[in-house]
């Protein structure tokens, strides 16, 4: 509601609470475009401009576009959302949460009344079921080809979380890697982050190779720190917990699991690059081969996990400009 009320401020408009009389009531369709007018300047990522207008367009809202904003209602909604629910899970979860944004600005706009029949909690929940698991007995991924998407929302959050979470994403590591690391592990000259063994599940010390996109996000934290953790908790001399990053995506109406973020980077390395299993498997700190295998091979392969994960960054960002270093950086090696 609070966030209803700044859009509504921010095209200078006064919140109201009182309902407007019918005939004066905009269309779904209308109330769509001021409510993007609001944002898309706060919006930096053109792709994700594009992807909520596409998507609240008459690709999947043509049923609500010309209704009275007053008028829709719980089977409405439903009627945009059930083709897509199960065939593409997603979408749909990105497209209900942006349904409700556009009807909470109707509503503070005083347009509507009532409850919004796009909430999900205590309302859709009850009719449609959760997006299924990836896997019984693996935690929930998120396809790699909704996370450059993902990403563009997380840039457009300024909370800490979002920048912890966006780092997790970039690097492939656990999040109990991340919010865990303090300061003294990270060189940012060398643009190296160096995990100590006893922090890492392998019980093994893990260099991480910091993309530009992930130093991106550790600069501005370093000139500002006031703790020695990278991403502090709202508690002095406290990591952040592992529970606000699974509330923020639970905010941004994701069900997958941080850690199924990893999985994402598995995914998207085998499915869509050249590069070896083992270069892939060592982003993610994860032991490959035989104990003999192990011994003969002390590298840990530090330039070509930074080049996997510079691809990563550009894929992410759908920049050509991160392949472009990619290949420098893995020629000069």
């Amino acid at each position: 509601m609070a966030t209803a009320h700044r859009e509504t401020v921010a095209v200078g408009g006064t919140p109201s609470n009182k309902v407007a009389d019918e005939e004066t009531v905009p269309t779904f369709a209308e109330v769509v475009e001021m409510f993007l007018g609001a944002m898309e300047d706060q919006w930096s990522n053109p792709k994700h401009r594009a992807q909520w207008r596409m998507t609240l367009g008459p690709s999947y809202c043509k049923p609500l576009l010309k209704m009275r904003v007053s008028e829709i209602a719980l089977d409405d909604v439903l009627r945009v959302l059930k083709p897509h629910w199960a065939k593409k899970p997603e979408t749909a979860s990105r497209l209900r949460g942006r349904i409700e944004r556009v009807l909470s600005f109707a509503k503070v706009r005083g347009w509507r009344q009532g409850e919004n029949p796009a909430q999900w909690r205590g309302n859709l929940d009850a009719i449609l079921p959760p997006r299924a698991k990836l896997t019984r007995g693996h935690m929930e991924a998120m396809p790699y080809a909704t996370l450059p998407d993902f990403v563009a929302q997380l840039q457009e959050t300024k909370a800490v979380s979002a920048r912890a979470l966006e780092f997790a994403i970039l690097t492939g590591a656990r999040s109990g890697e991340v919010l865990g690391a303090t300061w003294a592990e990270i060189d940012l000259d060398a643009a190296l982050w160096v995990i100590p063994a006893q922090r890492m599940k392998a019980r093994r010390e893990h260099r991480v190779p910091l993309t530009e996109a992930a130093m991106a996000i550790l600069r501005p934290l370093y000139e500002t720190r006031l703790s020695d953790y990278a991403f502090p908790g709202a508690r002095a001399g406290r990591p952040m917990s592992d529970m606000t990053l699974t509330q923020l995506m639970r905010r941004m109406g994701e069900t997958a699991t941080v850690h199924g973020m990893r999985s994402a980077l598995r995914d998207w390395a085998g499915d869509e690059t050249a590069f070896p299993r083992e270069v892939a498997e060592g982003v993610l700190a994860h032991v490959v081969g035989n104990e003999t295998e192990r011994a003969y091979r002390r590298s840990d392969a530090l330039e070509k996990r930074w080049a996997l994960l510079e691809a990563w960054a550009g894929y992410l960002e759908a920049s050509s400009g991160a392949n472009v270093v990619t290949l420098a950086r893995a020629q000069n090696g």
